[in-house]
């Protein structure tokens, strides 16, 4: 298996970019790479690697860790100094004798033993062996749809490892979010030694929709009105992702005007609901009737009104 390519370089960024750099980076490759835009054989493979590289370096404590550890940063327990670590796995000697010797390694004033060091991550007895390792934790994307966001909703995921590839069911809860990640413990990589399995982390990816944008817990809808409506003001139907709603359009509404529902957004299971916004646009008929064609004329010749002098 090749190794697995520096997340700053898969990102093409230094190692002091900010989060802005990290972000932009991201959202630039995400659209080159995404398989709803690129079809090429490769570009989903280049998409997973592009978002596990963002869903560390993202995070400010898991970037902390990879900056310190490297690859190995997720296996590294709490409390490792990181210059220990690193000459542990060259397995550069310090002052003391190598070969068959336990080798010990001098920080500052505390020596450190290599072995000891090794025996007290991963339970090794004896110089050379690693005993038990916990398995690796692994990720998996779940696209899922508005709807499926909103209500939550049951799946069947193939998850791929050395041991081979298995389906397990997963429960999504409501109101899961954009980019949110959902730990199942003890469904990642297969440990050793008898050591238990790593953690399986789901990143949530909410798809496109034509009728629906969310943003954070907040959703937005276009909401067609007929010209008499707007003007008028009605009660009108409309269709959110969990059912049908009432919004009231005041009299005088123009296009482009924001009708919020409140608490109708996507559920917060731990807080306030999110909002949904109707975005209000006015639609004309594409082929006039007679009367239609007379009335409009009518309120044309009588109507003083004249939206290019409107501020």
């Amino acid at each position: 298996m090749a190794p697995r390519r520096d997340f700053y370089e898969v990102l093409g960024l230094r190692r002091d970019a900010s989060a802005e750099d990290i972000q932009r980076a991201y959202r630039k490759l995400a659209r080159t790479y995404h398989p709803d835009v690129n079809k090429s054989p490769e570009a989903e493979e280049k998409f997973k690697e592009v978002s596990e590289a963002y869903d560390v370096l993202s995070d400010p404590d898991t970037r902390k860790r990879y900056d310190a550890f490297g690859p190995d940063f997720r296996h590294v327990p709490d409390g490792v100094d990181p210059q220990t670590w690193a000459r542990a796995r060259a397995g550069a000697p310090g002052p003391g004798r190598a070969g068959d010797e336990r080798v010990r390694v001098d920080f500052g004033e505390a020596g450190i033993d290599i072995d000891d060091l090794f025996e007290s991550m991963f339970g090794a007895r004896g110089r050379g062996r690693w005993g038990p390792i916990t398995g690796a934790d692994q990720e998996v994307e779940l696209p899922l749809t508005v709807e499926d966001a909103y209500t939550g909703v049951h799946r069947w995921l193939t998850v791929s490892g050395t041991e081979g590839n298995r389906s397990i069911e997963v429960t999504i809860p409501p109101g899961v979010t954009d980019g949110q990640r959902i730990r199942l413990a003890g469904q990642g990589g297969q440990g050793t030694g008898g050591a238990g399995a790593g953690d399986l982390y789901l990143v949530v990816r909410i798809l496109s929709h034509p009728r629906y944008r969310v943003e954070g817990r907040d959703i937005y809808a276009e909401l067609p009105v007929a010209p008499w409506e707007a003007a008028l003001g009605a009660s009108v139907a409309f269709d959110t992702p969990g059912g049908e709603a009432k919004v009231r359009v005041p009299a005088g509404t123009s296009s482009g005007r924001r009708l919020r529902l409140r608490g109708r957004g996507m559920p917060n299971p731990s807080g306030r609901n999110g909002d949904l916004y109707a975005e209000v646009r006015i639609m004309v008929p594409s082929k006039l009737t007679k009367d239609e064609r007379r009335l409009f004329e009518e309120l044309s010749a009588t109507s003083t009104f004249d939206p290019r002098r409107q501020r």
